[in-house]
């Protein structure tokens, strides 16, 4: 029996217990009391040159241990915070990276920026001694957006990138695609803006540390979507030491969605602070610096020029798009906006011809880089709300000319002409489900209804891919003990349930119930290898190699029980959690086993990380054109993400995604002023989803097994963050078309729909 068949079972969460009693072991709890206070002095300006810093009133204040400023870490040789991706330009050129350095020497670049380190007795002595530090600013302009960087004669963030252009990154035969336009009946238009975006998970980030001098060991717990990566990084390119002399931990995590897997100032400038003065410290991302530190996404302008013959049938797509990278190249960042978008901008449709132009540019705002889809939510509003345009300026329903131009199971695997390859799918039969479960043919009815109370109703659609993505550097590590299995993991929960899902795994392979099964994972000494969690591969990468694991562990124990039972390995079998003789009654259990031999097994990650799951989604709004006021009164999703290994984790992981691109299309903007003043820096200021926000939330799913990892899994998480604000953006111009207004660029606010409505009386 396939291993995916003998699981699919619903298992509630075991890590849940935990954390509902307040048990969850976060950073910020486990930090010892005695540790000294770390805080950091941040520029209030955008664009500033440093003139000079007054440390003696702030050294002054007692309790004060130590201030560190640029001068300091220079001193001390620190390095840069480098990139782990890149992108070229035409000529091969990678890139522009110019030094992101923990503490900017003579400059800050954007309101944030770190300009000292306090560390004292207590975190209000460092604020006292923050108050007294005295920092001599000459202000200078700042550059907000792309087209003021770009612009001649702009104020220059950096002295090695003229212009403040990051890279010009183009993709896609030009060529064939101005070909296909030239053969064109008809081509449609559209421009968006999606705007900057902040994520405020419960935990903020925090760290704490410390010291063994025996063997000058700094260990340093931190909230974190992997440790492995951040571990190499800052051990051979900023701090310079040895691996050995640093121990990086992560243990509960509360949120991630990208953010928390960069590599930050903060974390390593704890680590290096530590060993100079040879004493633990602790720090706490305060919510109100929260949005001043933590990387940011989605800052993007994009024009999109759709290419129809006469019967409708996509020819060829162009996109041309500015990219805001703010203020330095952040870990992942060069391929965020970039190859996120073109790795879906094709959707679920066959797109002949494409090409892709992109001006990325530094900006005097927080930097960017992944958040829960990483690319793929603006670039799949754009196509989406391009398709229903298409559909409108043709004659068509949004329904039939999506339909005429979806792959089917016949096309897969897909090479898309924007560079990817999309595994398995099938788009109509997961586009017909959607239609019919949210009954689309009882639509108008309802339509009559909100009509007869005042109210606009419109129906959107979203069509929608996720690529699966992640740092594929797995040594997956299984130890048989006398009562339970030890599983060493190099991705990191935060909050996704791994510890349930990677047991039930694990489990189903060895015939062990998950509760003798102890998933370990976030530390640098005990986990070989690990590129952490992002991209929505976790169960592809954790779950492939443990089963692979264990097998080995089933080979291993084969020979040992052979040994044991006093019989030839040929002739035992590996049955219900036990090895016995073929024919005999006679049997040796796992756990007996290892009770008289201890054993294990090991396994390296060996499959693809990349998958495409598919999805389609289908939205119904009520609008009041009075106010301008909102109300998602229907919403169905249907998911193609092969197998289901626990549909209870599948459910929540497309809520939590759904939800987070409700917040993305209805309310979620991060503001900067001329000046670089972040004016939404907290949550008074910058809306989130809450529950009367949101309706009923129902998840249905088709299977098509991906080719790409023998278990024919497909990630999960960000599939709806990528299609939910596309088919409420459909909906909302669908309802308010016949007034006249034909797009809106997110967030779609009450403010801006009663706006839009008014401009269209004009």
């Amino acid at each position: 029996m396939n291993l995916i068949t003998t699981l699919s079972q619903p298992a509630v969460r075991r890590e849940d217990q935990r954390f509902l009693t307040g048990r969850g072991r976060y950073a910020d709890n486990t930090a010892p009391a005695n540790a000294l206070a770390v805080l950091f002095v941040r520029s209030p300006h955008a664009h500033a040159l440093i003139k000079g810093i007054d440390k003696s009133a702030a050294l002054a204040v007692p309790g004060v241990v130590a201030i560190y400023t640029a001068e300091d870490t220079a001193a001390d040789k620190l390095g840069h915070l480098p990139a782990i991706s890149e992108i070229k330009d035409a000529e091969g050129n990678r890139h522009r990276e110019p030094p992101h350095l923990p503490m900017p020497v003579g400059k800050v670049r954007h309101v944030g920026d770190i300009v000292a380190m306090v560390v004292a007795d207590t975190l209000d002595t460092a604020r006292d001694a923050a108050e007294a530090l005295m920092v001599d600013y000459e202000a200078l302009p700042a550059v907000v957006t792309v087209a003021q960087a770009l612009a001649p004669g702009a104020p220059q963030l950096h002295d090695d990138s003229p212009g403040n252009l990051m890279c010009h990154w183009s993709k896609g035969d030009a060529a064939a695609t101005d070909a296909a336009f030239a053969g064109a009946a008809h081509v449609s238009r559209l421009a968006i803006r999606s705007p900057r975006q902040i994520v405020h998970y419960m935990e903020t980030r925090a760290a704490w540390s410390a010291y063994e001098p025996a063997s000058d060991l700094v260990t340093v717990t931190f909230a974190s979507q992997g440790v492995q990566v951040p571990h190499r990084l800052m051990c051979e390119r900023v701090l310079n030491i040895p691996k050995d002399r640093l121990r990086l931990i992560t243990e509960d995590v509360g949120g991630g969605f990208g953010p928390k897997f960069p590599i930050y100032p903060e974390t390593t400038l704890v680590a290096w602070a530590t060993r100079k003065l040879g004493r633990g410290l602790r720090w706490t991302c305060e919510r109100g610096e929260h949005a001043l530190t933590d990387s940011h996404a989605r800052d993007l302008l994009a024009s999109a020029e759709l290419a129809l013959d006469k019967d409708g049938r996509f020819l060829g797509l162009r996109v041309r798009a500015q990219a805001n990278y703010g203020a330095y190249v952040s870990m992942v960042a060069p391929t965020i906006a970039t190859t996120g978008l073109a790795k879906v901008i094709s959707g679920l449709y066959r797109i002949p011809a494409i090409r892709l132009d992109f001006d990325c540019a530094f900006t005097n705002t927080v930097p960017v880089d992944a958040i829960r889809g990483a690319g793929k939510p603006e670039a799949l509003y754009l196509l989406e709300r391009l398709v229903d345009t298409a559909a409108h300026e043709t004659g068509r329903t949004a329904i039939e000319l999506r339909r005429l131009n979806l792959l089917g199971p016949a096309d897969m695997p897909y090479a898309s002409a924007s560079g990817y390859t999309y595994d398995a799918a099938d788009c109509p039969r997961l586009f017909d489900a959607a239609l019919a479960s949210a009954d689309e043919a009882g639509f108008a009815a309802r339509r009559r209804a909100s009509e007869a109370k005042g109210l606009r109703r419109g129906r959107g659609l979203s069509c929608h891919l996720h690529g699966t993505g992640g740092i594929a550097d797995e040594h997956v590590v299984v130890e048989v003990e006398p009562d339970r299995l030890i599983a060493r993991v190099g991705t990191q929960s935060q909050g996704q349930g791994h510890e349930t899902i990677l047991a039930q795994i694990l489990g189903a392979t060895l015939g062990v119930p998950v509760e003798k099964i102890e998933i370990r994972q976030g530390d640098t000494q005990t986990i070989p290898h690990g590129g952490g969690t992002g991209g929505s591969s976790s169960t592809i990468i954790s779950g492939t190699t443990l089963t692979r694991a264990a097998d080995v562990v089933i080979s291993r124990g084969r020979d040992l029980a052979a040994e044991r039972l006093e019989s030839a390995p040929s002739d035992i079998v590996f049955r219900d959690g036990g090895f016995e003789i073929v024919g005999t009654d006679r049997r040796i259990g796992l756990f007996e086993l290892a009770a008289w031999r201890p054993f294990g097994g090991d396994a390296i990650f060996a499959d693809k990380i990349e998958s495409f799951p598919t999805g389609v989604m289908v939205c119904e709004v009520e609008i009041d054109p009075d106010t301008g006021v909102l109300r998602i009164d229907r919403f169905t999703t249907l998911a193609d993400c092969g197998p289901v290994v626990n549909p209870r984790l599948l459910d929540g992981q497309m809520h939590g995604g759904i939800v987070h691109g409700l917040g993305n299309a209805l309310m979620e903007e991060a503001v900067y002023d001329e000046s670089g003043q972040l004016l939404s820096g907290t949550l008074m200021d910058y809306a989130l989803p809450r529950a009367d926000d949101v309706p009923d939330l129902p998840i249905e799913t088709i299977v098509t097994p991906s080719p790409n990892n023998f278990l024919g899994l497909k990630g999960v998480g960000e599939l709806p963050t990528n299609g939910a604000p596309a088919a409420v953006g459909n909906a909302v111009v669908d309802a308010l078309r016949p007034l006249g207004v034909h797009h809106m660029d997110m967030p779609l606010t009450a403010q801006k729909i009663w706006t839009a409505i008014r401009e269209s009386k004009k």
